[in-house]
């Protein structure tokens, strides 16, 4: 892992003063002074463990005590890193007809800067391993190592950092609840991300902005393929552009590609379409053919023997890189 460093600008201004018979007040060019500010080290063992205490609970379904448990756990966790917490709850009625009892888990950093920037990730469990290969399991609930608690194991410990950032950068991490409850096979698009729609059309403060966020999904697995997907590229292609550079100057070219891969929907859609902040998403899709995703989405394996500490560390660091360089204009 490499450690980067970015300048913090202090400009001052100064007043000159000149004349014959009378003075004139002008201003000068901005004198500059910098101060290094290094990017911190981001934690790919400690992103692991919070990974796997999230399937210690075991699956965070709606409705259910490990759902509970595991929102106060997630709370707690955001208030030991110095986060202001708010918890939204919210009732969605899911496909099935089941009224489901769901959290969106905000924790916001410098709340009063103005400029700020989302990072977001689910934190539930799919009610059912519907893509199981094996038909006899397919209606048990997904442990959600991979698609879920890896993006809330890497915002987690993100968020240990933000403290450190100037006063004037914001950052808001949330949790999104209730993203994989949805039909699979059907055409209903809202049956998914029912808690990026509430927040959508309820925002936590009123009137609030981000300058773009940054949606992580399934990003735990070994060897990833994060390609641009093509609903980022339609709302925010600079932003992308701007992170998958970022990557691959970080050496992470392997990971990065500028292959574009269609017909992803994420919580990013919702925050894009209905809250009209700009957000891409971080989401590996490995595969050619349908489903893209990887052989372990939505089955039985979602499991902790496919979580992977470098890829953990370096979506991670590209974080940090991200929101440091960002605080200091350079991104």
């Amino acid at each position: 892992m490499k450690n980067f460093s970015f300048l913090l600008v202090v400009i001052s201004l100064f007043v000159s003063c000149q004349g014959d018979s009378k003075q004139k007040t002008t201003t000068t060019a901005p004198k500059v002074e910098v101060t290094n500010i290094p990017i911190p080290r981001f934690d790919r063992e400690a992103a692991y463990n919070f990974v796997a205490k999230q399937v210690e609970f075991g699956p965070r379904v709606p409705n259910t005590d490990a759902h509970k448990a595991t929102k106060e756990w997630l709370s707690s966790q955001l208030k030991a890193h110095g986060a202001t917490v708010i918890e939204q709850d919210f009732k969605a009625k899911a496909y099935t007809g089941t009224v489901l009892n769901g959290t969106n888990i905000i924790g916001q950093y410098n709340p009063s800067a103005k400029k700020r920037i989302l990072l977001a990730a689910h934190w539930d469990s799919r009610h059912v391993t519907d893509n199981d290969p094996d038909a006899a399991k397919q209606n048990l609930p997904v442990d959600a190592a991979d698609d879920g608690a890896s993006g809330v194991g890497v915002l987690l410990e993100v968020s240990k950092h933000l403290n450190t950032l100037p006063a004037d950068m914001g950052v808001d991490i949330i949790f999104f609840d209730a993203e994989d409850y949805g039909e699979s096979g059907g055409n209903n698009t809202y049956s998914w991300c029912l808690g990026s729609q509430h927040w959508s059309r309820n925002l936590h403060v009123g009137g609030y902005k981000a300058k773009y966020g940054i949606l992580l999904d399934m990003v735990g697995a070994k060897n990833p393929r994060f390609r641009k997907d093509d609903v980022s590229l339609r709302y925010a292609p600079n932003i992308v552009n701007k992170v998958w550079k970022l990557a691959r100057e970080m050496g992470h070219s392997s990971y990065f590609t500028d292959e574009i891969v269609t017909g992803i929907l994420d919580d990013h859609f919702m925050v894009n379409s209905i809250a009209g902040i700009k957000m891409i998403d971080i989401i590996n899709t490995p595969g050619d053919t349908s489903p893209v995703f990887v052989k372990h989405w939505h089955t039985t394996n979602d499991n902790m023997e496919n979580i992977n500490k470098r890829t953990l560390g370096a979506v991670g660091q590209l974080m940090l890189a991200v929101i440091f360089n960002e605080a200091m204009g350079k991104f």
